[in-house]
Parts: structure tokens; sequence; C-alpha cells
């Protein structure tokens, strides 16, 4: 028997001798007449909520496009920004991009150059934001922007980096800790960044170019990395198993039914279910939402909306076997973000119920969150939450914050800023949501990590300790780690979870406790890097702690 089992058999014995069970009625709370809480948090941050990224300082990156025109908010110090291929102003003394504190609940303007319009990002192990690609002469760029504690970091633009030109892509954190950028308007082929020495060029993705419509309905193509190392990625109603290393599709999946499509302009969107390492692994994903094929051109041509697809469907891809398991959302949605909760719950966000993508293309905002439980009975997985007081339409987004609340911004329609004589304004306001678990009724259950081991290596066990003041008993306690996303379009690219194995739970004193657990097995279930660690008591979160997943050295 190897040292980790021993730990843990000391650890498991040591448990059921200290703490006392509770009945099973008590293991988990109920949250069936709770509706969330929002709250607004800035009338105006001076630009809209377009892109979004948690760092692993409590701070978000926050941006929109260069071609908007003047934002709302001037640059510091008299800076302006020069460029004689802008669309709207070629100097521009306004800011299109911010730097938000959660903990101070204030931001700052950041300082971005070429067009970051429809583009994309992922977080690198050493926590440094790379942002790929854009519009007009942003479409080759890579940026970067690496977490400080000062008020000094700002945007670090690299011309001509990408290989081809990335509008509407998807990119993915690797486990060799390299991203890699999949598709774009026009592109049908992926590369890598950072390039290996031999200096990579972009690899030919024939799907991309199998799955393209008249209105395109394959953009922003839904990726996610499975514990096998493989790819999945959908686009608009098929996906494929993509062995990435090898440039080879190792298997198709079936259609979607219904054959609607879910990707941009059509814009559905998509989440790779929590991945639990106390089981068998699987690995399912949920694709929800999206509008019908000709929904796009109905829109733009003749300002006809079509209902929106109210239809989810989740497949476990692992299984050479798998078929999709259609269920139905309490309400159409286009344009929505799906978000893992620290409970393992799903938060579905935003969008509209008519029409699709695209500016001014959609009416009938949605402004009532749904709640998902992916793991409860069939035909009580949805509850529906509190409305929001505005909508959120094109080219808004939503991500986790470390304390569980939802941080909800953007929405622009309009092909500038623009806030006077149209339906959907321009809105420059950030909001947040609160679930139901964060609701005052359940603070006695509601645990509080006080120390925990910051550096998690694989396979390795770690600890922290926590208190929580009324504790029900060891199976109700579970430790769960969330990567932060990249949010744009819809889609939140990079966001997963993984349910940590292992743990057991002993009393330290009263209302204090100690928990091990063993860090994610492998690379491939949890790419090095950073991630929200949470405590989860009775289905009640702590507020996330930030911890680094390495390699033992």
């Amino acid at each position: 028997m190897d040292r980790e089992n021993i730990i843990y058999l000391f650890l498991l014995v040591l448990t059921f001798f200290t703490l006392q069970t509770s009945t099973a009625s008590q293991m988990f709370v109920s949250h069936r007449h709770l509706v969330g809480e929002w709250r607004l948090l800035h009338e105006s941050i001076g630009i809209t909520a377009m892109h979004m990224q948690l760092l692993h300082n409590n701070k978000v990156v926050i941006f929109d496009r260069t071609d908007f025109g003047h934002s709302n908010l001037s640059l510091p110090r008299g800076r302006c920004r020069y460029n004689s291929h802008d669309l709207a102003l070629q100097k521009d003394c306004s800011a299109h991009s911010v730097l938000y504190d959660i903990v101070s609940n204030t931001f700052r303007p950041l300082m971005v150059q070429t067009d970051t319009w429809c583009s994309s990002g992922a977080v690198l192990p050493n926590g440094t934001l790379v942002q790929t690609g854009g519009f007009n002469d942003g479409d080759h760029i890579v940026r970067s922007l690496a977490p400080c504690t000062d008020e000094n970091c700002d945007w670090f633009e690299l011309p001509r980096t990408l290989v081809q030109r990335r509008w509407y892509s998807t990119d993915h954190i690797l486990p060799d800790a390299r991203i890699i950028v999949i598709g774009g308007r026009k592109q049908y082929n992926y590369e890598f960044y950072p390039k290996n020495s031999r200096g990579d060029s972009a690899f030919s993705l024939q799907f991309l170019k199998s799955t393209l419509e008249r209105n395109e309905n394959n953009l922003y193509p839904f990726v996610f990395l499975l514990p096998d190392g493989n790819l999945v990625i959908f686009a608009n109603t098929r996906a494929i198993i993509l062995n990435y290393k090898e440039n080879q599709v190792v298997r198709e999946l079936p259609s979607i039914p219904g054959d609607e499509p879910r990707n941009y302009p059509s814009t559905g969107s998509a989440v790779l279910l929590p991945l639990d390492e106390n089981r068998p692994m699987e690995a399912e994903i949920m694709v929800c939402g999206g509008a019908p094929r000709r929904a796009y051109r109905y829109a733009d041509k003749y300002k006809m909306y079509m209902k929106a697809l109210s239809s989810c469907g989740r497949i476990n891809v692992i299984d050479d076997h798998g078929i999709w398991e259609m269920e139905t959302m309490p309400t159409r949605r286009v344009m929505s973000d799906m978000l893992i909760l620290p409970d393992g719950d799903i938060i579905i966000i935003n969008g509209a119920s008519r029409g699709t993508a695209g500016w001014n293309n959609a009416i009938s905002p949605v402004t009532t969150p749904v709640i998902y439980r992916p793991n409860v009975r069939r035909d009580n997985r949805f509850s529906i939450m509190k409305a929001a007081s505005r909508p959120r339409l094109y080219h808004s987004s939503a991500i986790l914050m470390t304390d569980g609340r939802v941080l909800v911004g953007g929405s622009n329609p309009q092909e500038y800023y623009n806030f006077t004589g149209v339906e959907f304004p321009t809105d420059l306001s950030l909001e947040a949501f609160s679930p139901p678990y964060l609701a005052r009724k359940h603070n006695h259950l509601k645990p509080t990590v006080l120390s925990i081991d910051e550096i998690l290596t694989y396979k390795n066990s770690f600890s922290a300790t926590f208190t929580v003041p009324t504790f029900l008993r060891i199976g109700t306690v579970s430790i769960r780690i969330i990567a932060p996303s990249f949010t744009t379009h819809s889609f939140s690219m990079n966001q997963r979870m993984v349910v940590l194995k292992g743990v057991v739970v002993v009393a330290v004193s009263d209302n204090s406790y100690k928990f091990t657990a063993f860090a994610p097995s492998t690379k491939e279930i949890a790419p090095p890097g950073y991630y929200m660690l949470f405590v989860v008591h009775a289905g009640i979160p702590s507020s996330g702690v930030w911890v680094k997943i390495q390699d033992s050295t």
C-alpha cells in the first residue's frame, strides 16, 4: 500500500471517531423557494463589458472594442491612442478596457492599442492573461496582461504574432501550458501560442469548413479539454473529438437532435459539466439555447425575429456510444451565458427569447436567470431566479467571482456607443447576481477557509482548516476547484470544475475543522495554473480561495 493510501485510511478512521453524524434529512439544504438577489455595482464603468476575465489577484479585466468611438472613460494622465487604422477615431483619448477590483468595487482605465472586437483569451499557468486576435488591425495581435499589486500593470501587445487572422475564434489552455487558438471567420484551422522552437504554422481542420453555412453558425466553436487529453469541438450542430497532437479526428459525435445551430451568430452556449474524481471519470458537455437556422437572415434583412431555441442537450463524450439527452429550459434563450457555480449547479443568464446575435438582431430580452442542477431528477433540474432590472443582449458577458456572486455587464446591440433613440441602448453598467446559496438563512452552514496549502501538486495530498457555525456531517463536505473563464459572446472559455477526491474531515476545535484531499490526478483533468477552491458544506459553498496547481519540484 503506497503512502498516500495509508494517509487516507488513517484520516478516515480518525474522522469516524472524531465527528458525530446527523440524520440523512439534514445533509443538504433546499433552495426551493429562493430566487437570488441582484445588486447594481456601478451605473457606468465607462465601457461596455464585451469581454471579461477574472485574475488570481481578484481583479477583472474588462474590455470592448477600439472602433466604437469615444467611450465614457478617459485615459489617465492625458494619454491618447493614435491609430491610423482605426475605423472610428484615429486619435482617441478614451479607454476601451478597465481593471475592476472586486474587493474595493473600484476600477481604473487600461490602454489597449489595437482592435479587440470579438477576440479570445486564456490564462497561462503563471497567471498572465493572454488575449488573441480581434478585428481590423487587431486580428493578428497577441496581447498580455500580468496581474500586479500596484497601479502600473497594463496591456502589452505583440504585433503580427498569430499565423492566421483570428476573429471569432476560441482559445483553450492545454496541459503543456500552451494555448490552442481554433477557427475564426474564414479560418478552418488552428495554431498554438507560444509556438514551439520550430515555429509552428496553422494546422488545417476540415471540420470547421464542413460546418460552415450561409450565415456561418460555426464561429466561436465550443471547445473543451477532455480527461484523456483530446479536445471536443462543437460547431453548428456537430462535434468531434480531436487529437490535436497528431492533428487527427478521433471520432465524430452524433449531431445534436433538432438540427438547429448553436454557435455564432445563432449563439447558444455550452459548458463542460463538473469532472468528479470520486467516481469513474465521465466528461459531459451541455449545450443550451441558440436560434433557428434562418434567424440571422430574417432579423438582419427583414427585422423579423424568430423564436429562440428552448432545448438543452447533454452527452457523455468519453462514452463511444454516448447519445444526447435532451431537456427543455423554462425560457427560450439566445445569447445567454452558462457558468459553473461553486455548488456544481449551472447558471444560465442574459440573452433574448427572439432573434439572434448581431447588430439589433434580437428583441424580447430574458432577464430571469435559470439555475440547472445536473445531478437531480430530470423533471426537477431547472429553477427560475429573480429578474434583473435591465436587459443584457448582444455583447454582454458574465463571470463567476471568488465570493460566489456572478458579475454581469455589457450589452451593446449598436454598432457604436448609442444611448438615445434606440430600443436597447449601450449599457455601461456592472451588476452582481447572488445565487440562492448566498442567502442569509444559510449563513450558519457557510464554511470559511482559515488557512490552506496554496500550492497543490498533482496526485499529492494537501490540507486546509475551515470553520462553520453549524456542522452537519462528514458526508456533506466536498472540495471543488474552478478555473476562471474568459467570457465573451455567450461562451466561457477554459472554465472547468473538478471535484477532488479523498476528502477527509476531522474536528480541530469547536466549529473548526481540517480537511485533507488530493490534488487533481493529471494535467489533462486540470491544466496547471490558478484555480478558485471552494469548500462546500451541505450544498453551501465557502468563498473561493486561490490555489496554484503545478508539478512537484
